[in-house]
């Protein structure tokens, strides 16, 4: 393999240091992975309406961007993501409409961003090091994997400021089974990085001594070096059959392998295999 290309970051042309240093994410390339990191502790990496903007926007940027071949993300801190900003919030219970179209917005963008990343074309990575709450224990849940380190801490608590975990309700439902997706809603408690792996909310918990961001990168670049046509097929199937009946989902795939045989990275890679050989990937 080709020596790995050193981190660099996403910097935009003649920004102002002072627009880039207020940003609350970062963004840095390693080789063909982009790692995103959220970057604003004072707000406990909450998911302001900067910091939804900000996401939206490098996930919109990447998915058009076929270098990429998978995403990490990450963040600064002892807190992942405390979930929504409830101080942003409740300061538009003043509106005249106590806040009801203002709320509505936010939750909407909320979760065209949690679409987003099941929907984007590379396989998205969490890489937990801290605390996810709420729509935080939701990013991580929207991921396609999710690696945690042993502090790793994951909570829905709505339920104890009488605000029940709704939307992140949707995500949590989608990657652990129901009665353990109802404890967490119900009861609000923390639960550890342990228990999130046996219940199946993160796929592993690191080694000692390894970050989960290390951890992550390292699974990312396995992944980055799969043929990234395939694995953009594979990802978009894997989510369209899952909420569909069983015949559906067998007549959809179906067609979907037929497809996938047809192209020219399974050619290429069939005939490797065959051939005894490293296959020649073309790209997406």
């Amino acid at each position: 393999m080709p020596p790995e290309a050193p981190a660099k970051e996403a910097v935009t042309p003649d920004a102002p240091a002072s627009a880039e240093a207020a940003r609350p994410l970062t963004s840095r390339e390693v080789g063909s992975i982009v790692i995103l990191t959220l970057d604003h502790q004072a707000s406990r990496n909450s998911l302001s309406e900067a910091m939804m903007t900000e996401l939206q926007s490098r996930l919109d940027e990447i998915a058009r961007d076929k270098t990429v071949r998978a995403v990490v993300l990450a963040a600064e801190g002892p807190v992942f993501c405390a979930g929504h900003d409830l101080k942003e919030l409740t300061a538009r219970r003043a509106d005249d409409d106590k806040g009801r179209r203002y709320f509505e917005d936010v939750f909407t963008r909320c979760a065209k961003l949690m679409q987003s990343l099941v929907r984007l074309p590379r396989p998205v990575i969490a890489a937990v090091d801290g605390v996810a709450t709420a729509a935080g224990c939701q990013l991580v849940a929207s991921c396609d994997l999710a690696v945690a380190s042993r502090s790793a801490r994951f909570a829905t608590p709505g339920v104890n400021i009488g605000l029940f975990c709704s939307t992140p309700m949707v995500a949590l439902s989608r990657s652990v089974a129901r009665k353990h997706a109802m404890e967490m809603l119900l009861t609000g408690e923390l639960i550890n990085a342990e228990d999130a792996a046996r219940i199946g909310l993160v796929n592993r918990v690191t080694k000692d001594g390894e970050t989960a961001l290390e951890a992550a990168l390292e699974l990312a670049q396995r992944i980055a070096r799969k043929p990234p046509s395939t694995v953009r097929i594979g990802k978009e199937a894997f989510y369209r059959q899952a909420e569909m009946n069983l015949d559906e989902a067998y007549a959809y795939t179906s067609r979907v392998i037929v497809e996938n045989m047809l192209s020219a990275d399974a050619r290429e890679g069939i005939e490797a295999f065959i051939d005894k050989r490293e296959p020649r990937w073309r790209g997406d």
